[in-house]
Protein backbone atom coordinates (compact mmCIF):
# COMPACT_ATOMS: atom_id res chain seq x y z
CA UNK A 1 0.00 0.00 0.00
CA UNK A 2 1.35 3.39 -0.95
CA UNK A 3 1.70 6.46 1.20
CA UNK A 4 -1.67 7.81 2.38
CA UNK A 5 -1.82 11.36 3.58
CA UNK A 6 -4.06 11.96 6.61
CA UNK A 7 -6.30 14.88 5.69
CA UNK A 8 -6.83 16.87 8.87
CA UNK A 9 -9.98 18.70 7.88
CA UNK A 10 -13.04 19.81 9.85
CA UNK A 11 -14.47 16.27 9.94
CA UNK A 12 -11.21 14.95 11.44
CA UNK A 13 -11.08 17.55 14.21
CA UNK A 14 -14.80 17.20 15.05
CA UNK A 15 -14.20 13.52 15.79
CA UNK A 16 -10.82 13.94 17.52
CA UNK A 17 -10.79 12.78 21.14
CA UNK A 18 -7.94 13.68 23.46
CA UNK A 19 -6.39 10.98 25.65
CA UNK A 20 -6.86 10.95 29.41
CA UNK A 21 -5.00 13.72 31.22
CA UNK A 22 -2.64 11.38 33.11
CA UNK A 23 -1.87 9.59 29.84
CA UNK A 24 -1.01 12.92 28.20
CA UNK A 25 1.25 13.70 31.15
CA UNK A 26 2.86 10.24 30.89
CA UNK A 27 2.01 9.37 34.49
CA UNK A 28 -0.42 6.44 34.20
CA UNK A 29 -0.28 3.22 32.20
CA UNK A 30 -4.01 2.71 31.57
CA UNK A 31 -3.43 -0.66 29.87
CA UNK A 32 -2.04 -2.00 33.16
CA UNK A 33 -4.44 -0.02 35.38
CA UNK A 34 -7.49 -1.50 33.65
CA UNK A 35 -6.33 -5.01 34.49
CA UNK A 36 -5.45 -4.09 38.07
CA UNK A 37 -8.77 -2.40 38.88
CA UNK A 38 -11.45 -4.39 37.00
CA UNK A 39 -13.20 -6.76 39.41
CA UNK A 40 -15.10 -9.93 38.49
CA UNK A 41 -18.82 -9.24 38.01
CA UNK A 42 -19.82 -12.04 40.37
CA UNK A 43 -17.91 -10.28 43.18
CA UNK A 44 -20.19 -7.25 42.88
CA UNK A 45 -18.83 -4.27 44.83
CA UNK A 46 -15.91 -6.09 46.48
CA UNK A 47 -12.78 -3.89 46.20
CA UNK A 48 -9.80 -5.15 44.27
CA UNK A 49 -6.84 -4.06 46.37
CA UNK A 50 -3.52 -2.92 44.90
CA UNK A 51 -0.13 -2.71 46.59
CA UNK A 52 1.08 0.60 45.17
CA UNK A 53 4.84 1.19 45.40
CA UNK A 54 6.46 4.42 44.21
CA UNK A 55 10.01 5.80 44.54
CA UNK A 56 11.17 9.40 44.63
CA UNK A 57 14.67 10.80 45.10
CA UNK A 58 14.39 10.82 48.90
CA UNK A 59 11.46 8.58 49.79
CA UNK A 60 9.66 5.27 49.25
CA UNK A 61 5.85 5.26 49.28
CA UNK A 62 3.85 2.08 49.84
CA UNK A 63 0.05 2.14 49.84
CA UNK A 64 -2.84 -0.30 49.71
CA UNK A 65 -5.61 1.22 47.60
CA UNK A 66 -8.68 0.31 45.58
CA UNK A 67 -10.40 2.09 42.72
CA UNK A 68 -13.73 3.90 42.74
CA UNK A 69 -15.30 6.16 40.10
CA UNK A 70 -14.65 9.16 42.35
CA UNK A 71 -10.97 8.20 42.59
CA UNK A 72 -8.67 5.76 44.35
CA UNK A 73 -9.28 5.12 48.05
CA UNK A 74 -6.14 4.52 50.14
CA UNK A 75 -6.82 2.37 53.21
CA UNK A 76 -3.25 2.27 54.54
CA UNK A 77 0.11 3.85 53.73
CA UNK A 78 3.72 3.69 54.90
CA UNK A 79 6.70 5.84 53.97
CA UNK A 80 10.46 5.47 54.19
CA UNK A 81 10.71 8.82 56.01
CA UNK A 82 9.02 7.10 58.98
CA UNK A 83 11.89 4.60 59.33
CA UNK A 84 14.14 6.83 61.51
CA UNK A 85 11.55 6.19 64.26
CA UNK A 86 12.50 2.51 64.07
CA UNK A 87 16.27 3.01 64.09
CA UNK A 88 17.01 3.32 60.36
CA UNK A 89 18.34 6.85 59.93
CA UNK A 90 20.35 6.56 56.69
CA UNK A 91 19.94 5.04 53.24
CA UNK A 92 16.16 5.47 53.08
CA UNK A 93 15.79 4.62 49.37
CA UNK A 94 17.92 1.49 48.92
CA UNK A 95 16.69 -2.11 48.56
CA UNK A 96 16.83 -2.85 52.28
CA UNK A 97 14.88 0.33 53.11
CA UNK A 98 12.25 -0.61 50.49
CA UNK A 99 11.88 -3.99 52.25
CA UNK A 100 11.43 -2.23 55.61
CA UNK A 101 8.78 0.09 54.15
CA UNK A 102 6.83 -2.86 52.70
CA UNK A 103 7.08 -4.67 56.04
CA UNK A 104 5.83 -1.58 57.89
CA UNK A 105 2.85 -1.28 55.54
CA UNK A 106 1.88 -4.94 55.98
CA UNK A 107 2.08 -4.93 59.78
CA UNK A 108 0.23 -1.58 59.99
CA UNK A 109 -2.59 -2.74 57.73
CA UNK A 110 -3.04 -6.09 59.47
CA UNK A 111 -3.09 -4.37 62.86
CA UNK A 112 -5.76 -1.99 61.55
CA UNK A 113 -7.85 -4.98 60.41
CA UNK A 114 -7.08 -6.89 63.67
CA UNK A 115 -5.38 -9.70 61.76
CA UNK A 116 -1.84 -9.05 62.97
CA UNK A 117 -1.89 -11.99 65.42
CA UNK A 118 -3.42 -14.37 62.87
CA UNK A 119 -1.00 -13.61 60.01
CA UNK A 120 2.42 -12.87 61.48
CA UNK A 121 4.29 -13.56 58.23
CA UNK A 122 7.96 -14.49 58.04
CA UNK A 123 9.41 -13.24 61.32
CA UNK A 124 13.05 -13.88 60.34
CA UNK A 125 13.80 -12.76 56.77
CA UNK A 126 15.86 -15.41 54.99
CA UNK A 127 15.18 -14.64 51.31
CA UNK A 128 13.41 -17.95 50.74
CA UNK A 129 10.16 -18.07 48.77
CA UNK A 130 7.26 -17.45 51.12
CA UNK A 131 3.51 -17.23 50.47
CA UNK A 132 0.79 -16.41 52.97
CA UNK A 133 -1.93 -19.05 53.26
CA UNK A 134 -5.41 -18.82 54.77
CA UNK A 135 -5.81 -19.98 58.35
CA UNK A 136 -8.73 -22.34 58.97
CA UNK A 137 -11.52 -20.84 61.05
CA UNK A 138 -10.19 -17.27 60.63
CA UNK A 139 -10.65 -14.49 58.11
CA UNK A 140 -8.84 -15.11 54.83
CA UNK A 141 -5.42 -13.63 54.16
CA UNK A 142 -5.50 -10.06 52.84
CA UNK A 143 -4.84 -10.30 49.10
CA UNK A 144 -3.57 -7.39 47.00
CA UNK A 145 -1.81 -7.10 43.66
CA UNK A 146 1.49 -5.30 43.03
CA UNK A 147 1.08 -1.99 41.16
CA UNK A 148 4.47 -0.93 39.77
CA UNK A 149 3.23 2.06 37.77
CA UNK A 150 5.79 3.05 35.13
CA UNK A 151 8.71 1.51 37.05
CA UNK A 152 10.97 -0.85 35.06
CA UNK A 153 10.64 -4.39 36.41
CA UNK A 154 14.24 -5.55 35.98
CA UNK A 155 15.61 -8.46 37.96
CA UNK A 156 16.68 -7.15 41.37
CA UNK A 157 14.63 -3.92 41.13
CA UNK A 158 13.94 -2.20 44.46
CA UNK A 159 10.20 -2.38 43.89
CA UNK A 160 10.37 -6.14 44.47
CA UNK A 161 12.10 -5.45 47.78
CA UNK A 162 9.01 -3.55 48.94
CA UNK A 163 6.80 -6.40 47.72
CA UNK A 164 8.94 -8.99 49.56
CA UNK A 165 8.66 -6.93 52.73
CA UNK A 166 4.87 -6.83 52.39
CA UNK A 167 4.70 -10.60 51.80
CA UNK A 168 6.99 -11.35 54.77
CA UNK A 169 4.80 -8.98 56.79
CA UNK A 170 1.72 -11.15 56.19
CA UNK A 171 0.03 -9.85 53.01
CA UNK A 172 -0.98 -12.25 50.25
CA UNK A 173 0.62 -10.83 47.09
CA UNK A 174 0.73 -13.26 44.12
CA UNK A 175 4.34 -13.40 42.88
CA UNK A 176 7.24 -15.60 41.83
CA UNK A 177 10.96 -15.45 42.59
CA UNK A 178 12.16 -14.82 39.05
CA UNK A 179 12.66 -11.05 39.53
CA UNK A 180 14.26 -11.15 42.97
CA UNK A 181 18.01 -10.51 43.40
CA UNK A 182 19.87 -13.79 42.99
CA UNK A 183 17.43 -15.11 40.40
CA UNK A 184 18.72 -16.50 37.10
CA UNK A 185 17.12 -18.46 34.30
CA UNK A 186 18.06 -21.74 35.95
CA UNK A 187 17.73 -21.23 39.70
CA UNK A 188 17.10 -18.84 42.58
CA UNK A 189 19.79 -17.99 45.15
CA UNK A 190 17.91 -17.15 48.35
CA UNK A 191 21.13 -16.35 50.24
CA UNK A 192 21.96 -13.54 47.84
CA UNK A 193 18.47 -12.12 48.23
CA UNK A 194 18.90 -12.27 52.00
CA UNK A 195 22.13 -10.25 51.66
CA UNK A 196 20.20 -7.52 49.85
CA UNK A 197 17.44 -7.48 52.49
CA UNK A 198 20.05 -6.90 55.22
CA UNK A 199 22.09 -4.38 53.22
CA UNK A 200 25.18 -6.53 52.73
CA UNK A 201 25.72 -5.01 49.26
CA UNK A 202 25.93 -1.59 50.94
CA UNK A 203 28.37 -2.87 53.60
CA UNK A 204 30.58 -4.49 50.95
CA UNK A 205 30.68 -1.29 48.94
CA UNK A 206 31.55 0.71 52.06
CA UNK A 207 34.52 -1.56 52.80
CA UNK A 208 35.74 -1.50 49.21
CA UNK A 209 35.45 2.27 48.86
CA UNK A 210 37.14 2.86 52.20
CA UNK A 211 40.13 0.84 51.05
CA UNK A 212 40.34 2.37 47.56
CA UNK A 213 39.49 6.07 48.11
CA UNK A 214 39.05 7.24 51.69
CA UNK A 215 38.22 10.84 50.66
CA UNK A 216 35.35 9.66 48.47
CA UNK A 217 34.22 7.34 51.26
CA UNK A 218 34.13 10.26 53.71
CA UNK A 219 32.02 12.23 51.24
CA UNK A 220 29.66 9.50 50.05
CA UNK A 221 29.01 7.90 53.45
CA UNK A 222 29.19 11.05 55.58
CA UNK A 223 25.80 10.38 57.20
CA UNK A 224 26.80 6.79 58.01
CA UNK A 225 29.97 8.11 59.67
CA UNK A 226 27.98 10.79 61.54
CA UNK A 227 25.62 8.13 62.94
CA UNK A 228 28.60 5.84 63.74
CA UNK A 229 27.45 3.06 61.40
CA UNK A 230 30.25 0.73 60.34
CA UNK A 231 30.12 -1.94 57.60
CA UNK A 232 30.10 -4.62 60.30
CA UNK A 233 27.02 -3.09 61.97
CA UNK A 234 24.80 -2.70 58.90
CA UNK A 235 23.08 -6.10 59.17
CA UNK A 236 22.36 -5.65 62.88
CA UNK A 237 20.86 -2.23 62.16
CA UNK A 238 18.34 -3.70 59.71
CA UNK A 239 17.52 -6.63 62.01
CA UNK A 240 16.74 -4.21 64.84
CA UNK A 241 14.60 -2.13 62.47
CA UNK A 242 12.53 -5.20 61.52
CA UNK A 243 11.97 -6.04 65.20
CA UNK A 244 10.99 -2.44 66.03
CA UNK A 245 8.49 -2.34 63.13
CA UNK A 246 6.82 -5.55 64.30
CA UNK A 247 6.70 -4.27 67.88
CA UNK A 248 4.83 -1.02 67.04
CA UNK A 249 3.73 -0.45 63.43
CA UNK A 250 1.04 2.12 64.27
CA UNK A 251 1.47 5.55 62.63
CA UNK A 252 2.64 8.42 64.79
CA UNK A 253 -0.05 11.11 65.29
CA UNK A 254 0.72 14.28 63.45
CA UNK A 255 1.93 17.18 65.55
CA UNK A 256 0.03 20.38 65.03
CA UNK A 257 2.13 23.07 63.43
CA UNK A 258 1.46 26.61 64.55
CA UNK A 259 1.96 28.73 61.46
CA UNK A 260 1.69 32.48 61.65
CA UNK A 261 -0.15 33.53 58.54
CA UNK A 262 1.20 36.46 56.57
CA UNK A 263 -0.97 38.87 54.63
CA UNK A 264 0.42 40.61 51.59
CA UNK A 265 -2.75 42.60 50.86
CA UNK A 266 -4.77 44.95 53.06
CA UNK A 267 -7.52 43.60 55.27
CA UNK A 268 -10.93 44.32 53.79
CA UNK A 269 -12.64 47.22 55.60
CA UNK A 270 -16.23 47.13 56.80
CA UNK A 271 -18.87 49.66 55.60
CA UNK A 272 -18.57 51.72 58.81
CA UNK A 273 -14.74 51.80 58.47
CA UNK A 274 -14.97 52.93 54.84
CA UNK A 275 -17.41 55.71 55.76
CA UNK A 276 -15.16 56.86 58.61
CA UNK A 277 -12.16 56.87 56.23
CA UNK A 278 -14.02 59.04 53.71
CA UNK A 279 -15.11 61.38 56.51
CA UNK A 280 -11.50 61.77 57.70
CA UNK A 281 -10.35 62.55 54.15
CA UNK A 282 -13.03 65.22 53.80
CA UNK A 283 -12.13 66.83 57.12
CA UNK A 284 -8.42 66.80 56.22
CA UNK A 285 -9.17 68.36 52.82
CA UNK A 286 -11.27 71.14 54.38
CA UNK A 287 -8.56 71.80 56.95
CA UNK A 288 -5.97 72.18 54.20
CA UNK A 289 -8.23 74.64 52.37
CA UNK A 290 -8.67 76.74 55.54
CA UNK A 291 -4.89 76.76 56.10
CA UNK A 292 -4.32 77.94 52.54
CA UNK A 293 -6.85 80.81 52.96
CA UNK A 294 -5.10 81.98 56.08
Amino acid sequence: MGFVKVVKNKAYFKRYQVKFRRRREGRTDYFARKRLTFQDKNKYNTPKYRLVVRFSNKDVTCQVAYARIQGDVVICAAYAHELPRYGLKVGLTNYAAAYCTGLLLARRLLKKLKLDTVYVGQEEADGEEYNVEDVDGESGAFRCYLDVGLYRTNTGAKIFGAMKGAVDGGLDVPHSTKRFPGSTEDNYDAKRHRDYIYGKHVADYMERLQGEDNDLFQKQFSRFIKNKITPAGVEAMYKNTHKAIRADPAPKPKSEKKVQQKRWNRIKLSKAQRDARVKQKKEAFIRNLDNDDE
